[in-house]
């Protein structure tokens, strides 16, 4: 028993060692921000922590049974004391005040949505400065990342050139996620059909790990990415090695890689199918599916009415085989379309040109 015990803090020391306080380290001017403001809510709550834990201690040990001194003390028709009166709703009433305002100013400052105003503490943003778009898709179980700008895609790999803003765009494929980079920024979700921002900035070159921080299924443990924070130069040289693949991610390449799978290697598309993001936002990446947005414009605008009613299609075989489908025989609104008014181009009731 006695070497176990001696065994048990070399152990314990061993399981900590392989930590790392990466929120109290961050390499990103979002993520100091927010390691900021954990440190100022545990000291000011720590205020009351500290004070209360000590007097549990002294009141114990003064008033042991032993203590005969405590005992010619005892007051019992003891009822009030402004002084202390003061000090229990004083203390914590000025603490709330404090983290209410500290929770009002961060929740404005750092809102995901909110453009940056500076590169880091003293350094700030040049005028005009434009940010690295990512569009980003978590899939069952990797995640994908499309660079509009570049023309390219990848596959639980990103990059990004160091001091400047990168512009997030991210949405799900089918349940929600949770996208988190520690040294970044913070959690921001994933979901179907929806898409969220998040606007953030890397300060250091260096590699980083990215993870899911939502339960999404068996898959999930894997489900990580890497974030190379890299000078200019070294970013064109990603980029460039991306280019470089033959592969192509198009629709149907998409409908492939949205299947299931677990610990997907690291992939590079070297040409990206324009639009790919928004079809999969809206949910039509099949070609015969309306898009939610073109719906939402058709909803706008009164409904489809009585000859829409007839204008239906169904998915082909081959996409009901790979939603389960199989045996179903399901009809819906394919798509509508509208004038524009001038030359009569055909164009969805979201003013896309069909």
């Amino acid at each position: 028993m006695k070497m176990l015990r001696g065994l048990l803090i070399p152990a314990l020391a061993l399981l900590l060692s392989g930590c790392d306080a990466v929120l109290l380290s961050p390499s990103g001017d979002i993520a100091r921000q927010q390691r900021d403001l954990i440190i100022i809510s545990v000291v000011l709550m720590l205020i009351i922590i500290v004070p209360v834990i000590a007097m549990t201690l002294i009141f114990a040990w003064k008033y042991r049974a032993s203590n005969e001194a405590a005992r010619a003390e005892y007051s019992p028709d003891w009822n009030h004391s402004t002084v202390l009166e003061l000090l229990i709703w004083a203390a914590p009433l000025l603490i709330i005040i404090a983290l209410g305002a500290v929770t009002w100013t961060s929740t404005h400052k750092l809102d995901p949505y909110r453009p940056l105003e500076q590169v880091s503490q003293g350094r700030a943003l040049a005028p005009g400065t434009k940010p690295l778009v990512v569009e980003v898709v978590a899939l069952d179980w990797k995640w994908l990342f499309l660079y509009p700008e570049q023309g390219i895609a990848t596959v639980n790999e990103m990059a990004a050139p160091v001091d400047r803003p990168i512009e997030f765009h991210i949405t799900a494929s089918t349940v929600m996620n949770a996208f988190f980079v520690p040294s970044l920024a913070g959690m921001i979700y994933a979901m179907p059909g929806m898409e969220t921002k998040l606007h953030a900035i890397m300060n250091k070159t260096g590699d980083f790990e990215g993870i899911s921080a939502n339960y999404s299924g068996a898959g999930f443990s894997d489900m990580r990415f890497r974030f190379h924070s890299l000078s200019d130069a070294d970013f064109d040289a990603w980029v460039a090695k991306a280019k470089a693949s033959a592969d192509q991610l198009g629709r149907e390449d998409y409908l492939k890689l949205e299947q299931p799978s677990e610990k997907e290697p690291v992939h590079y598309y070297g040409t990206v199918t324009p639009g790919l993001y928004n079809a999969i936002l809206n949910r039509c990446v099949e070609s015969n599916r309306m898009c939610m947005n073109d719906m939402a414009a058709l909803d706008a605008r009164g409904g489809q009415g009585v000859v829409g009613a007839y204008n239906v299609t169904s998915l082909d075989a081959a996409t009901r085989a790979r939603v389960g489908l199989a045996d179903a025989r399901q009809r819906y609104v394919g798509a509508l379309c509208v004038g524009n008014g001038t030359a009569g181009q055909p164009m969805t009731p979201a003013g896309r040109p069909l």
